[in-house]
């Protein structure tokens, strides 16, 4: 895991941002959200010298922000105080806020933040890559996030829409890789590719994406795996901070409309020796020996790792046939109708595609469940089978489920997860998705009354 930020670093930005007053302290829950503290300018060396106490209950909430009480970290242990540390490279201004301030995130200590630390999804995350790094894999990734752009305003239904582009015009049509489309939203890429540059993310490529209202920007690849999920989650926070400021809502649901695309994201990996070069170049579309491992392993483990991939319940609205979201456990070479695909591109660029999470996937937990199923796939030399060409969709013969309590059950009985993850930390994240599930199915709401109100 990357050592805590240094004092100095501290010291450093407050020499070199004068203007700023206040300072979001923030750590990552299990569901990807952010909860922290807003500090003052004042405040800030503190926390880097002996960390911050922050409740154990913060990382076995709901999504709600509601206690999980059998989680663990809630009446047995007096919801006690967990001290946590800034991560380094992880102090960055937020331009967008009305207020001058920065952002800093912190993690759990290893020994001072327990017991919330076996929660806490980054160091799942460090395990796992430390795990790899033992038997000379490094992995190298990067996240493709797509989100919509939404007024604040719902429609006259109540229901959302998507925002208003800069013609004053709302988008009705897809218009894929439409460059007037993204033309419209200037404003709001200006400030947002701005905002990228002045934290340090690596956004590059932007495309208006299969619904009205859909953008996706590409994020370069990284080395290091963990720098590359650490800028994912932070891009994440920035694109909804941006949007906010130009009036609109950044949504990262995997299923906002019945009718339209779902947003995912997408993760790409491959593998390098300790000099950087690439594991899995090659001269054949198919890559290396040590490629098609990896894929056998993310295949053999997706079933027990979709919660982590897909974990809400709206997650699984996304999986329809010939929506460009997976089905089934499959793979193909530059083939956007599997779940792994393994693009086109020279041979040092050869690279697994991993297409599977919604947008609403922690980047942690979905980034840690992929490399754990790699290196399962390399220990055991896992063969994926022949690739699949031409329409996956209807070459499937065993689809992945569609609801949630299947997935959740799923991880729940996995011996391969225990081993993977831990029981400590599975406890947590069960205890919390147990909760959630009861909640949603006992909510009633309109779909209930239009389909049964009069009818039963």
């Amino acid at each position: 895991m990357s050592v805590f930020a240094s004092l100095h670093e501290a010291q450093a930005f407050l020499e070199q941002h004068p203007a700023i007053e206040m300072f979001e302290l923030f750590i990552l829950d299990n569901n990807g959200v952010p909860r922290g503290k807003l500090l003052h300018r004042d405040e800030l060396l503190a926390v880097y010298e002996s960390g911050r106490p922050l409740p154990s209950t913060i990382l076995g909430l709901t999504i709600n922000g509601d206690d999980v009480e059998n989680s663990g970290l809630v009446w047995e242990v007096g919801d006690i105080d967990c001290r946590a540390y800034p991560i380094s490279g992880s102090l960055q201004p937020m331009p967008w806020r009305l207020i001058p301030t920065a952002a800093v995130q912190v993690s759990m200590h290893p020994t001072e933040g327990l017991p919330a630390t076996v929660a806490d999804p980054r160091h799942l995350l460090a395990r796992v890559i430390d795990g790899l790094k033992a038997d000379g894999y490094y992995p190298v990734m990067a996240a493709e996030l797509e989100f919509y752009l939404l007024d604040h305003k719902p429609d006259g239904n109540g229901r959302p829409q998507p925002a208003r582009d800069r013609d004053g015009a709302r988008p009705r049509s897809t218009q894929v890789y439409g460059l007037r489309e993204l033309e419209q939203i200037e404003p709001f890429l200006a400030d947002l590719y701005s905002a990228c540059t002045l934290q340090g993310i690596p956004a590059r490529t932007a495309i208006s994406e299969y619904a009205p209202g859909q953008v996706e920007i590409t994020l370069q690849h990284r080395a290091d795996a963990m720098q590359a999920m650490d800028e994912a989650v932070r891009y994440k926070r920035l694109v909804k901070g941006v949007a906010h400021k130009h009036g609109m809502t950044a949504c990262f649901m995997a299923k906002p409309f019945d009718d339209l695309a779902g947003t995912g994201m997408h993760m790409h990996v491959s593998l390098a020796d300790a000099e950087g070069n690439n594991l899995f170049a090659s001269e054949a579309a198919d890559g290396t020996p040590l490629l098609r491992q990896a894929v056998g392993g993310m295949l053999s483990t997706l079933l027990d790792s979709l919660l982590m991939f897909c974990p809400n319940a709206n997650s699984y609205r996304r999986f329809q046939t010939n929506s460009y979201a997976p089905l089934a456990a499959t793979w193909g070479v530059d083939n956007r109708t599997v779940s792994l695909r393994v693009p086109g591109g020279p041979a040092n660029s050869r690279h697994i595609e991993h297409r599977i999470c919604g947008a609403d996937a922690n980047p942690y937990l979905a980034a840690a469940a992929i490399l754990a199923g790699i290196h399962r796939g390399i220990r055991e030399q896992r063969d994926p089978g022949a690739p699949v060409q031409g329409n996956g969709y209807a070459q499937a013969t065993e689809f992945l489920p569609t609801d949630w309590l299947t997935t959740l059950r799923a991880l729940e009985g996995s011996s391969w997860a225990q081993e993977a993850f831990g029981s400590e930390f599975l406890g947590v994240y069960l205890a919390v998705k147990r909760a959630e599930y009861r909640q949603f199915m006992g909510e009633v709401g309109e779909q209930d009354w239009r389909w049964y109100l009069h009818q039963a």
